[in-house]
């Protein structure tokens, strides 16, 4: 049995219907709210002045809202983690490769002092990495492509660099405005029509990610190779070596991104790179190494 409602019930019913509608819709201005851009920027700025930090050796200004101590201690909390899911290489020649090179190049770090640790991981993967507060590891698919302590000391000096210049605390930063900016243009256009928000916010987050977010990790890449090129040239290593690495790495990558699509420069940018800042880098090496030998004399 269904329950039927009398005629004159259902028209008052879809009467009031009809007119939660329109009231819907005409609320609905399309307008553009401007006050929390206005908000957002005004915020942005005084985030920005406040938490201004400047990166060793470049001198670049960047944007870091935490402290060195609670770097450090996320660093070493993820580290210990991320070691604990590793296959993580105790002893054997490939420890002692990369704990030879990574000796030299320690004491010549002089814009951080930080308790550095390096670990080897088996993995096929051609790939190292940092975490702050100076905790290094490198996979042992690296070591074939780096080939001698000059190429493994190009990518730990790269790794080093990323320590120093804080890039983790400043990428979370960035992460952090992203947020808050979708916040803002969200409640921009909160009285726009449901499709227009779509296409507002999806726009958004497309330029966010590829005008704002993976220019500034290429941006970190390059940087970390300068200032590891400059650290391997003090150590006494051939800066020589350092486009050559991303030569055979160039080669070994069997699927490779565009480089408006991807967090790092693409391998023939990088050695374009390396080239030009090499003058400067042999300058370096013959600075800290005619004085280490006169000093040894």
């Amino acid at each position: 049995m269904r329950f039927r409602f009398p005629g004159s019930l259902r028209g008052r019913g879809a009467l009031r219907g009809l007119g939660t509608s329109r009231a819907l819709r005409s609320r609905r201005s399309g307008k553009l709210r401007v006050w929390p851009l206005l908000v957002f920027v005004a915020f942005v700025g005084f985030y920005y002045v406040s938490n201004q930090q400047e990166v060793p050796l470049t001198g670049r200004t960047q944007l870091v809202d935490m402290t060195r101590a609670q770097e450090v201690a996320l660093g070493v909390q993820s580290y210990r983690k991320i070691l604990s899911e590793l296959d993580v290489v105790s002893v054997g020649p490939e420890v002692e490769f990369v704990q030879e090179v990574a000796e030299l190049l320690v004491p010549v770090v002089e814009e951080a002092d930080f308790s550095w640790e390096f670990s080897v991981a088996r993995s096929p993967e051609a790939n190292a990495f940092a975490l702050p507060g100076g905790k290094v590891v490198v996979y042992t698919g690296i070591l074939p492509i780096v080939g001698n302590r000059d190429g493994l000391a190009t990518v730990l000096g790269h790794e080093m660099a990323h320590a120093v210049a804080r890039h983790g605390a400043e990428r979370m930063a960035q992460q952090k405005l992203a947020q808050w900016a979708g916040m803002a243009v969200s409640l921009s256009v909160g009285e726009m029509e449901p499709a227009t928000q779509r296409m507002v916010l999806g726009a958004f987050g497309v330029g966010s990610r590829f005008g704002v977010l993976l220019p500034f990790s290429r941006k970190h890449e390059s940087e970390a190779d300068y200032m590891g090129l400059i650290y391997l040239a003090r150590a006494c290593f051939h800066p020589s070596e350092a486009p050559e690495v991303w030569r055979r790495m160039g080669q070994h990558a069997a699927h490779r991104q565009l480089e408006i699509l991807s967090t790092h420069p693409a391998p023939e940018t990088r050695v374009q790179q390396f080239q030009q800042w090499m003058p400067e880098a042999l300058a370096v090496r013959r600075e800290y190494c005619s004085s280490r030998a006169e000093g040894e004399r």
